[in-house]
Parts: C-alpha cells; sequence; structure tokens
C-alpha cells in the first residue's frame, strides 16, 4: 500500500465517520436551513448577525462534508498490507530520535481521525501524507531515515520496532 493517497483506519473509525457524514448531509443541513431561514425572517440581512452565523456554520459544515467524503473515499479498512516488518498504513512504529533509544515515540500510521472517534487508538497518530509518515512509508526496523520537520529542521530517526496495529 504505497498509495500515499490511501487512508488506513480501523472499521470502528469508518463506520463512525460514515455516520457523521450521513447526519451532515442530512439533518445536520435540515437545520442549517432552518436556522438561515429563521434568521431571513428577521428582516435586513446586512445587519443580521444570525443570518451571517448561521452562513458561517453552513460553510463549516459542508467543507466537514467534503473532507468526510474524500477520506472515505481513499479509506482502507481491515488489516495493514506488507511485510510483517514494513512501516504500512496501519502499522505501530517505534522510533528513536537520533538513534537515542532514550528519546523514542511510537505512533499508528494512519488516519488522523482515528484519535477522536476510535477508542481503541490511545497512541499518537501520523498520517502517511505527514512528514515523519512519508519518511518511514515502506520502511523496515533497523532503517535510518530523515525528513524536514515542520520548522525545516532535518531530524534523523532510526526505525526500532514495527507492529501492526491491534485493538
Amino acid at each position: 500500500m504505497s498509495d500515499k493517497q490511501t487512508i488506513w483506519m480501523t472499521q470502528d473509525a469508518y463506520t463512525k465517520l460514515q455516520e457523521e457524514l450521513d447526519y451532515l448531509k442530512g439533518e445536520g443541513r435540515s437545520l442549517i436551513a432552518k436556522k438561515i431561514g429563521a434568521a431571513k425572517a428577521e428582516g435586513d440581512l446586512s445587519e443580521n448577525g444570525g443570518y451571517h452565523a448561521a452562513r458561517e456554520e453552513q460553510g463549516q459544515q459542508e467543507l466537514r462534508i467534503r473532507q468526510l467524503e474524500q477520506m472515505l473515499q481513499h479509506a482502507e479498512v481491515g488489516e495493514p498490507q506488507g511485510a510483517p516488518d514494513e512501516v504500512t498504513a496501519g502499522s505501530t512504529v517505534t522510533v528513536a530520535y537520533d538513534g537515542d533509544p532514550d528519546d523514542t515515540d511510537v505512533f499508528l500510521l494512519g488516519s488522523r481521525e482515528m484519535m477522536g472517534v476510535d477508542k481503541s487508538v490511545d497512541t499518537q497518530v501520523f498520517s502517511p501524507q505527514s512528514p515523519l509518515g512519508a519518511a518511514v512509508l515502506g520502511r523496515s526496523a533497523g532503517d535510518t531515515v530523515e525528513y524536514q520537520a515542520p520548522n525545516g529542521r532535518e531530524v534523523s530517526v532510526k526505525i526500532m520496532k514495527v507492529e501492526s496495529f491491534a485493538k
């Protein structure tokens, strides 16, 4: 699974995100439409704070709908693919910064959305598109990789351990 657009997630996370999308496209849109209608009925729209707030809420909701549709379209649900020691989406990875075994992080390579919806995910989650995720994707335990942090600094990490995510 080397496609960096693919988003790995558990079945629980997929189901909860699909439920959120269904709600937003159905009842959520109806509620926003009612708020906008009620605010319009108050009159002058140029100075109507309620109307502008409802329209802003509508815009945020439509953005979330597009994000969810994109994620679910590119979702891969189920067991991670690849060799047991290869970092793939769905792997739990332990890395040591600058090769220091006392300075380690453990993270899941998958959808960051899982943190909020799947209670079995109790660790950091990095997407394969993140700088660290992209650097370790496809690599194996024992490999040392470098990536550019968001602050522009070059960071070196050694992959200490790779495991399939288990609930």
